[in-house]
């Protein structure tokens, strides 16, 4: 009885490795999708929204690359990071800052994706959290009237502190900075923020309000970084006075946000670059077009498993 047990198993063994055999094997490979969100604009400075995937070219350490994904007008969530300067020089601003911050988050979630949200922090010489990310307009409502102007401008520390919030949000992130000069107070650098706004693949634009009458006059560093860290992550500057011209601007980022091409790639044969940080270039074949998107990322862009079978073998007759 033992000896027939034994061979039965050693009979079951043997058609199971047999079949293993005749499977093709499964490799699984973790590759990187690089996510980039391009405005495009005219020499005029109009909004550009139907060219195909075909008018872009993608450059990554100087290597061409295939564009694995593409989305005109991409509709996927926006997770919006509004920050508003709450340091003394913007007491006189600040009630007509928070009522076109009421009225950009009214037309936000009037329109576009039903997953859109928003989050709202202030930042004087500390930076504050005011809402979670939310569609309850009461919520902003209750908070921007609680604001009150004092004290310093830690606006790295806020970028820094939003960027990383936002990160690991579905779909598109965008953070807003309302503010009217140069940083004072952060304990985070200018490229601490600017790395981990590029890390959590964020659109930065700034509302720099304009003029700004205080005492200490306007702060020309401040304002020269925040061009460079809205550009180097696909963004821009608005230099509006109160009012009109900021419900202008902010209009202005809205049609930008719902005018996005979602652009990604898998990359392939890019040579290894300093501080692991990759240069990217957007180019198109149209003339008289200029497209906006961010100037790289660090190597740790989003991973996706790809299983991908093996050559198919014949069984041996």
């Amino acid at each position: 009885m033992g000896g027939r047990r034994v061979g039965r198993i050693a009979a079951l063994a043997l058609a199971a490795l047999a079949a293993a055999a005749q499977q093709p094997p499964v490799f699984r490979v973790d590759v990187r999708l690089v996510r980039l969100l391009a405005t495009v604009k005219d020499d005029y400075g109009r909004l550009v929204g139907s060219l195909a995937r075909e008018d872009f070219t993608v450059f990554d350490n100087g290597v061409r690359q295939e564009i694995a994904v593409f989305e005109r007008r991409t509709e996927q969530p926006l997770s919006v990071s509004i920050l508003i300067d709450t340091s003394g020089s913007t007491a006189k601003e600040l009630r007509y800052e928070v009522e076109s911050v009421q009225r950009f988050l009214r037309a936000l979630f009037r329109e576009g994706n039903s997953q859109d949200a928003a989050a709202l922090y202030s930042f004087n010489y500390e930076v504050t959290k005011r809402t979670p990310y939310t569609r309850q307009f009461a919520a902003f409502e209750r908070a921007l009237k609680s604001l009150k102007a004092e004290a310093g401008t830690s606006l790295y520390d806020a970028i820094y502190l939003a960027s990383q919030e936002v990160r690991d949000r579905t779909g598109r992130h965008v953070i807003v900075v309302v503010t009217d000069g140069g940083d004072t107070t952060s304990v985070k650098t200018y490229h601490a923020a600017l790395e981990e706004a590029q890390r959590a693949d964020a659109v930065l634009y700034a509302i720099l309000v304009m003029p700004i009458t205080n005492d200490a006059g306007r702060n020309i560093g401040g304002e020269n970084a925040l061009i460079a860290m809205t550009s180097a992550t696909g963004g821009r500057v608005f230099t509006p006075n109160l009012g009109a011209e900021m419900d202008a601007a902010f209009t202005e980022i809205l049609s930008d946000l719902r005018t996005q091409y979602l652009i990604g790639y898998y990359p392939k044969n890019v040579p290894p670059s300093k501080n692991r940080f990759h240069r990217v270039e957007v180019k198109l074949s149209r003339p008289g077009l200029r497209v906006l998107t961010r100037s790289g990322y660090y190597g740790d862009a989003e991973r996706v498993t790809l299983e991908e079978e093996g050559p198919k073998r014949t069984p041996t007759p």
